[in-house]
């Protein structure tokens, strides 16, 4: 299962991939030069498949939960001071995705969209301490009735051009669908109240839709 943001980039792949795999045997002779330019073909083919890959995954909502929004790996765990949209101290747990992970966003809780906005930024890459307030990023707060505000902020990184945000003010979002999608290598902050129960560690692999980061 592929998500619907790679359609244009899968079908274009795959067309040049058909047409050079046509081509080539008429421009290269050495066989072993051929075999060796399909097969690296092939593997780029695989790798743009394997980047837009959408698993499904079962979820049964629970708001008392806070879940991993994406897949990768949890780097940053600390209270900070958020100046965006709180403007006070928050518990910031941050996820990196590397450019082989699922990089489907989803929501980590239900409940309603009370902010939703667009930066424009750098391309540091997204371990960068400054990466949060300087990178092209968005964020999204979620009134959720156990947890309060939640927020989450998709974070561009060195190789990521684009990120796709669903959530616009007012909607009513359910914990699990599809938030985004975050193109070619990033990271996602969420800022949870101060005194959340955080059910990660730094350096765990988080999976999204499954990975309980928090809980009360």
């Amino acid at each position: 299962m592929f998500h619907k943001e790679g359609a244009k980039i899968i079908l274009i792949s795959t067309t040049l991939f058909v047409v050079l795999l046509l081509v080539s045997p008429m421009v290269i002779s050495n066989p072993w030069v051929l075999k060796s330019v399909q097969i690296l073909m092939l593997l780029l083919l695989v790798t743009v498949l394997q980047f837009f890959r959408n698993p499904k995954r079962p979820l049964e909502v629970n708001d008392y939960n806070i879940i991993a929004p994406v897949d990768g790996k949890v780097v940053v765990i600390e209270e900070v001071f958020e100046p965006e949209y709180f403007k006070d101290q928050r518990l910031q747990v941050s996820i990196f995705m590397s450019p082989i992970n699922v990089h489907v966003t989803r929501y980590a809780t239900s409940g309603k969209v009370r902010y939703s906005k667009y930066h424009p930024g750098k391309f540091l890459v997204a371990w960068h301490p400054k990466a949060s307030t300087e990178n092209e990023r968005t964020t999204v707060v979620i009134e959720n009735r156990i947890f309060g505000e939640i927020m989450y902020r998709q974070i561009a990184g060195a190789l990521a051009k684009r990120i796709v945000n669903y959530a616009e003010e007012g909607m009513q979002v359910r914990q699990g669908e599809d938030a985004g999608f975050i193109k070619f290598g990033s990271r996602v902050d969420i800022y949870l109240p101060i005194g959340t129960n955080v059910n990660v560690k730094i350096g765990q692999k988080a999976v999204g839709n499954q990975t309980i980061v928090a809980s009360k």
